[in-house]
């Protein structure tokens, strides 16, 4: 007996005569490989959604911004508010060389946007040109605020997305044209449409981006700042110098710099690794799932072939009476285990790329997102590989078990 056609008759045969158990057992390994790709598959595209929406912010920032202290300092008694000033930008540059941009932030909260007859609620927000370090615009027209605009006192702006679309419903580029925040006329130079879930002091959809100095000037603000952002030079951790920011600006504004309440320091770098590591949690808590749920429907393939083989016992015997080789009767049985195995898990593949391209069509009809749910060629490729591994492992001990079976032994077993 050798590997022809009637070899693969016989298996299917096989499998047809003990189709039951073969069902069972297929539907196993079909679960688990389906349910393996498809939350790898949904795992990479949530994972993409959350990098969307987190794209353009700088990964190594600090965000700095003042606070009451909570304890006593030099005289001064504790729950004390002090303010960063814009000062403090070039004391920090200038003591902590490492850092590479440091920039302020003013916010204007509750006020109104007008273009002719139209109008909308807008957070005004001044900053310098180099604010683009921390959080990247993305620009549908026009341009971001620039050096010149920042020296000259310039009242130009930036609008949001939101902004755009209330004042301009029509569409078009609005660049060149003024619009009215509060008692000011401002020319729109840009549009971002950034719309990140990552913002600070405020969605980027709802603000009025304007020139720091011009919101000094407007609001009354004199050197204070609300909030000062700073990235850290390449192959420079922020968090390694978030000990000498609190001895600066703590010697400049009298507070202890141990005392934490009295400053908030958040580091951007322990977001995106908190992320990371919990995408990294979450694969191999899938992963696990997955590979259990397949190792648990290869021992019932095993199973299944030692009833099989314990069935087959006459016939075996009989096969090995008029010639067959123990090595006919092992290719034939660890055949049927990998077939078994690789027709459940083509189909488990199949399943799992249908659902995943089903769920990205949804989500994309939403207009919102633009994920990739989908399990790359190489998974499919490696997945297909360990049912095979699997299907020779669980077949096996049943092959083994039938090519020791003598002649002899089946015809007094019948």
């Amino acid at each position: 007996m050798r590997l022809d056609i009637n070899t693969y008759h016989e298996i299917a045969d096989s499998l047809l005569r003990n189709k039951s158990r073969s069902l069972l057992t297929g539907f196993g390994i079909f679960w688990g490989l389906f349910m393996l790709l498809v939350m790898l598959g949904a795992g990479d595209g949530i994972k993409g959604l959350l990098t969307e929406n987190f794209e353009g912010f700088a990964s190594n920032a600090a965000i700095i911004v003042s606070s009451n202290t909570s304890v006593p300092y030099k005289g001064f008694q504790e729950g004390r508010y002090w303010e960063l000033e814009y000062r403090d930008m070039e004391r920090l540059k200038k003591l902590i060389p490492e850092l590479d941009v440091v920039t302020p932030m003013i916010s204007q909260w509750g006020q109104n946007a007008v273009y002719n007859s139209l109008s909308t609620s807008a957070n005004v927000t001044g900053v310098n040109a180099d604010y683009v370090a921390i959080e990247a615009p993305v620009m549908k027209y026009g341009r971001f605020l620039n050096e010149v605009d920042v020296e000259r006192g310039r009242k130009v702006c930036v609008i949001g997305k939101r902004i755009y679309q209330d004042l301009f419903p029509d569409g078009g580029d609005p660049c060149g044209t003024f619009i009215q925040v509060g008692s000011v006329f401002f020319q729109i130079v840009g549009v971002n449409v950034s719309s990140g879930m990552m913002n600070i002091n405020g969605s980027t959809e709802q603000k009025v981006i304007i020139p720091a100095t011009i919101a000094q000037q407007l609001y009354n603000r004199g050197e204070s700042v609300d909030i000062l952002c700073a990235t850290a030079k390449s192959g420079i951790h922020m968090t390694e110098l978030e000990t000498r920011v609190r001895q600066v600006l703590g010697r400049e504004h009298f507070f202890d710099p141990d005392d934490e309440p009295a400053m908030m320091f958040l580091d951007t770098e322990q977001i995106f690794s908190l992320i990371d590591t919990l995408f990294r949690g979450v694969d191999f808590l899938i992963l696990l799932i997955g590979l259990g749920t397949l190792f648990a429907g290869a021992v019932g393939v095993s199973n299944i072939m030692m009833v099989t083989v314990k069935e087959r016992t006459v016939e075996i015997g009989i096969r090995r009476a008029i010639g067959a080789t123990p090595s006919d009767i092992l290719s034939q049985i660890m055949l049927e285990s990998v077939s078994l195995t690789l027709i459940a898990g083509m189909f488990g593949i199949m399943f799992s790329v249908m659902s995943l391209s089903v769920a990205e069509m949804i989500v994309r009809s939403s207009g919102e997102f633009n994920p990739a749910f989908q399990i790359s060629f190489g998974l499919a490729v490696a997945a297909a590989a360990l049912l095979a591994l699997l299907g020779v492992v669980a077949g096996l001990a049943p092959a083994l078990r039938a090519m020791n079976i003598k002649p002899v032994d089946a015809m007094r077993d019948e």
